[in-house]
């Protein structure tokens, strides 16, 4: 396995376990200084100079996200050494297009869930659900929703992940078995699970719960397939939903919509 830019600092400093990840170790041996202050509009910054910086990091934010933010910041000391940066960190998630706020995001996720520590147990692992995702976020001491995604795109169960927040869907991401064509609506649909956590007072599901396709993909021939649909919350107005594809009719990549015509 070819290693990325993350994960060649880690093995050059001997790293054989998640909790040996310590970022203010990795920061100063990068050359950069690690501080904490109260910050406003923002989660951290970095302000460097030749081979040396500093990181400054949101005091009141919890430690998953400083942890995140000082991964991120180093992403940016990596790739974007010399450049003018005004930089808003935000909690790990798929961003689109190339950027260099995408590339930090990325050095991040591998500094902290490194491939060749992640993977391994990923094999481990028989079920994706959210105490799986939880168990993971623990180990590597990141939050639920950066596990989430690095879970689903491991691809360990064709799978999806979707966010919302009052005003619709923010964002998703699918894991590789997923065909593109399976897109997920906007708006949530109210026989959904989600629906009810998201505006309502439902408690998440234990386990994964059987639901129509169709209350999650607008397309026709969605009503004959189900998903398992486990949905929990992740803000004070924000969800984030796991849907996992079980029915191999899904996953193939010819559009079978002509069968339901």
């Amino acid at each position: 396995m070819r290693l990325t830019p993350a994960e060649a600092v880690l093995q050059d400093l001997g790293v054989t376990d998640p909790s040996e990840i310590d970022l203010e170790a990795i920061a100063f041996d990068a050359g950069a200084k690690v501080r904490y202050l109260a910050l406003d509009g923002c989660e951290a910054r970095i302000v460097g100079a030749n081979d040396k910086a500093i990181i400054t990091v949101n005091s009141r934010s919890p430690a998953a996200r400083q942890r995140f933010s000082i991964a991120h910041e180093l992403g940016h000391w990596h790739h974007h050494r010399g450049q003018c940066l005004m930089c808003r960190v935000e909690d790990y998630h798929p961003r689109t297009g190339t950027s260099r706020e995408r590339t930090a995001d990325g050095y991040a996720a591998d500094l902290l869930m490194p491939n060749y520590l992640f993977r391994p147990l990923v094999r481990q692992t028989k079920k994706l659900d959210v105490s799986t995702i939880r168990s993971f976020a623990e180990a590597f001491d990141v939050s639920f929703t950066a596990a989430a995604i690095r879970l689903v795109e491991a691809d360990l169960e064709p799978s999806m992940l979707v966010c919302h927040g009052r005003n619709g869907r923010r964002w998703f991401t699918r894991s590789k078995s997923i065909p593109e064509r399976w897109y997920p609506q906007r708006e949530l649909d109210h026989e959904s699970f989600a629906f009810d956590i998201q505006f309502g007072f439902a408690q998440e599901t234990l386990s994964p719960k059987k639901m129509g396709a169709d209350a999650w993909f607008d397309r026709t021939g969605a009503d004959h397939f189900e998903v398992k649909e486990q949905t929990v919350r992740i803000g004070r107005n924000e969800t984030l939903t796991l849907l996992l594809f079980h029915d191999g009719r899904m996953l193939e990549e010819t559009d079978t919509r002509r069968a339901w015509r």
